[in-house]
């Protein structure tokens, strides 16, 4: 346990990883500041208990004003960021536009990079602190249609690891979780953003999409080794404890099987792997 009170900030609280890190931090002796998009869902955990407040990072303004919104209510005090907010695009590559794409990377890059480039002053003023990340398997590996999601997750990855090198003994410590399968309602939102951006009659990979559909329906776990959320939540408590955080703390098999084999494999081999896993 921390010897005193922590806060942290946590993004992508409505439901799944953000949620559960919420429940078992405030449980921990964390005061967490917690943060959704939607106005309801603000309410909901404003009635549970939570310290909350609207953040929707597509939105500049939105995440200027919550910022100040955590200046007033910690007096410029803030331990740790928990950047989790993010959603998955699902699609092939060649049937995502220029607006879809640019709609993935305004909450999984954009809108994280401004949300921490706001918060590092406070903590450099306060001579440290703890950001962290949620990324992805997809973030150093990809996976058929799932370009928009790999995309802004390997985005993410490249603009941590150089942020880390340029924050070295600034005692602001950075680490990225990466979770691989994890039980939670992102494949029921990707169903959703699906069906709003993807028009698969007029699709060469139609009859692929009719196999994902049913993927995205799928009620419980999709993918072996699927893992609840509070083996995420672990990796969070090491990362916001530990005196020598990781820079990745894997979660899952999964991550872990392909973070190793993608040292070892030639990039053909590892293709012909990747191209097998729905």
């Amino acid at each position: 346990m921390t010897t005193k009170t922590q806060t942290i900030l946590i993004t992508g609280c409505s439901t799944g990883i953000g949620y559960r890190t919420a429940i078992l931090l405030k449980q921990r002796g964390y005061r967490v500041i917690a943060s959704a998009r939607k106005p309801a869902d603000v309410a909901r955990l404003h009635d549970e208990g939570f310290e909350a407040l609207q953040l929707d990072l597509a939105d500049s303004n939105s995440i200027q004003a919550a910022v100040q919104r955590v200046k007033i209510m910690t007096d410029g005090q803030l331990d740790a960021l928990f950047n989790n907010g993010a959603f998955g695009q699902p699609g092939a590559v060649e049937d995502l536009t220029r607006e879809v794409l640019r709609y993935q990377f305004e909450t999984n890059l954009f809108g994280t990079h401004e949300l921490s480039n706001l918060i590092i002053p406070l903590m450099r003023q306060q001579g440290g602190g703890r950001i962290l990340y949620n990324s992805s398997i997809l973030g150093f590996v990809a996976l058929k249609y799932r370009g928009a999601y790999n995309a802004s997750k390997y985005a993410l990855e490249g603009l941590v690891d150089t942020l880390r090198l340029e924050l070295h003994g600034s005692n602001i410590h950075l680490a990225l979780i990466e979770p691989g399968p994890i039980t939670s309602d992102f494949r029921k939102n990707a169903f959703a953003l699906y069906q709003k951006n993807i028009n698969p009659e007029i699709s060469v990979h139609k009859d692929t999409y009719l196999a994902m559909e049913e993927r995205l329906k799928m009620e419980g776990p999709a993918a072996p080794f699927t893992l609840p959320e509070d083996a995420v939540v672990q990796k969070v408590i090491h990362a916001l404890e530990s005196k020598t955080p990781k820079v990745r703390y894997y979660v899952t098999f999964p991550t872990y099987l392909f973070a190793y084999l993608k040292r070892i494999l030639p990039a053909r081999w590892l293709d012909y792997l990747l191209r097998n896993v729905q």
